[in-house]
């Protein structure tokens, strides 16, 4: 039987619906349309695409028991390497990892990994309720800073393993960017909270409203009797362009805006926590988080939405699959062009005027791409006298995160680089003896998978640290 030359569409909301609504874009695979997909698959020899997986799970051999309808078999072989497979069958970017890798990829559109990878998750979440073994404890307690994806990922590996393991959590929900900064129509939070619950049953202890270097710190974390400290705390720090009227009410960071709407709940009536709704907004980036910013805003009620990027949909960072979604909900994309200016009101005549500091625009520059960077991309050039200004009553920053200097600054000999993140060994292992770090922390922002592969790296190193104590 011949191969199909393409992956099997995954089934969505029409862009129409989803537009007006928060529940989950992507619909998932059938059990035909899964073992279909599986059949693609050449089963690899040398298994290219496991060498594009940061956790390396053993694809070809999960996607053979998909093939073979054995869907328990192939959760089996998944978990073996990722403690998160219904999350990163959702978010991570399989198309630059492991099926960038993918052998049929050379001359057909590679094998659905992650399409599949999210079904298997999904079908065990709903029809298997396996009971959870809980370890023998080894007598060895660790400390987790964060509950994003390297923390999680580090702490489940470690209580397999029989540690004692409490993580610390500075929000008042577990999951951290997991449910903080991805979209519920991304990313639906009950996942999340599934794979915590799982932690809990293996004996971890999640601890939050727990701001280390603050509440607590690293040193007396050790002081309490923990052995050993993985720092998995996240790149929460916004960045913004340093521009005049950045302060003007209505400006968000993506940070900001994505932890209101997520988190807090602001899209509902009355809350706590409010947002602006409604009107025009400028969304400034072009990154996954600006596209789940746009298309949140989108759903929050805004009449119209703007990416505002300065180089070319070529350059584009965010995943394709994402700006594809974002353009068929109708997000307008501004491509080549930067902001130099956000405009407010201001009425001089009466300082009391409700409207005065709000935004009413952003100026841009027109941009053409130069020669490559040190990176290889073409450099954005200004073109002189472009300048044109966007009527908008929202703007969002979304050019990236840094990590928090809260944990630096409060920790005795740990070194960070010129970006502030924490500088690690090979193992995860800090400046600190005992302190180990990864994910976001380390690198700034990353991907979903490649903290989970750093919180992976820093669990072994741990266990054999402590291992030696015995």
């Amino acid at each position: 039987m011949p191969i199909n030359p393409k992956k099997h569409e995954m089934p969505t909301q029409a862009p129409e619906v989803r537009a007006h609504n928060f529940k989950e874009v992507a619909l998932g695979y059938d059990v035909q349309t899964a073992v279909d997909e599986a059949s693609r698959c050449l089963n690899c020899k040398n298994k290219p695409c496991v060498q594009g997986c940061p956790v390396n799970i053993s694809i070809p051999e999960f996607i053979t028991h998909v093939k073979n309808q054995d869907f328990e078999g192939a959760y089996e072989v998944i978990t073996r390497s990722s403690s998160l497979p219904a999350v990163c069958g959702r978010v991570c970017p399989q198309e630059t990892q492991c099926e960038s890798k993918c052998t049929l990829g050379i001359k057909f559109e590679p094998v659905g990994i992650g399409r599949l990878e999210r079904f298997v998750a999904d079908y065990h979440n709903a029809n298997c309720k396996a009971e959870v073994h809980v370890p023998e404890q080894n007598g060895h307690k660790v400390a987790v800073v964060g509950s994003g994806p390297s923390g999680l990922t580090c702490a489940g590996d470690l209580a397999k393993k029989g540690y004692k393991v409490a993580v610390f959590e500075a929000l008042h929900t577990a999951g951290g960017v997991l449910v903080y900064g991805i979209p519920e129509f991304r990313l639906p939070k009950s996942i999340v909270a599934k794979e915590v619950d799982g932690l809990k049953a293996l004996g971890v202890d999640i601890d939050t409203n727990v701001v280390i270097g603050k509440t607590l710190t690293i040193d007396e974390l050790f002081g309490m009797g923990y052995e050993a400290v993985f720092v998995g705390s996240g790149a929460g720090l916004p960045n913004f362009m340093n521009i005049p009227g950045e302060a003007l009410k209505g400006v968000y960071s993506a940070n900001e805006f994505l932890t209101r709407s997520n988190l807090m709940k602001s899209f509902k009536d009355h809350p706590d926590t409010p947002i602006m709704k409604g009107g025009k907004v400028a969304v400034v980036g072009g990154g996954n988080v600006a596209m789940d910013a746009a298309r949140t805003a989108l759903r929050l009620g805004a009449e119209k939405v703007y990416i505002v990027y300065r180089r070319s949909l070529k350059e584009l960072p965010a995943r394709k699959e994402e700006v594809e979604h974002a353009m068929e909900e109708g997000i307008d994309f501004r491509l080549l062009n930067n902001p130099v200016e956000i405009l407010g009101y201001n009425n001089a005549d009466d300082p009391r005027d409700p409207k005065n500091g709000f935004v009413t625009g952003i100026k841009c520059i027109k941009m053409e791409l130069g020669e490559p960077d040190a990176k290889g991309r073409r450099r954005p050039v200004p073109i002189e006298g472009s300048e044109f200004v966007l009527d908008v009553d929202t703007v969002i920053m979304a050019i990236g995160t840094s990590p928090n200097p809260l944990i630096k600054n409060t920790t005795k000999g740990l070194e960070v680089n010129a970006h502030g993140g924490i500088i690690v060994n090979e193992d995860g292992l800090t400046s600190r003896e005992g302190v180990y770090a990864g994910g976001d922390a380390v690198t700034g922002a990353a991907t979903v998978i490649s903290a989970m592969g750093a919180g992976k790296v820093a669990a072994k190193a741990i266990d054999e640290f402590l291992s030696k104590k015995n």
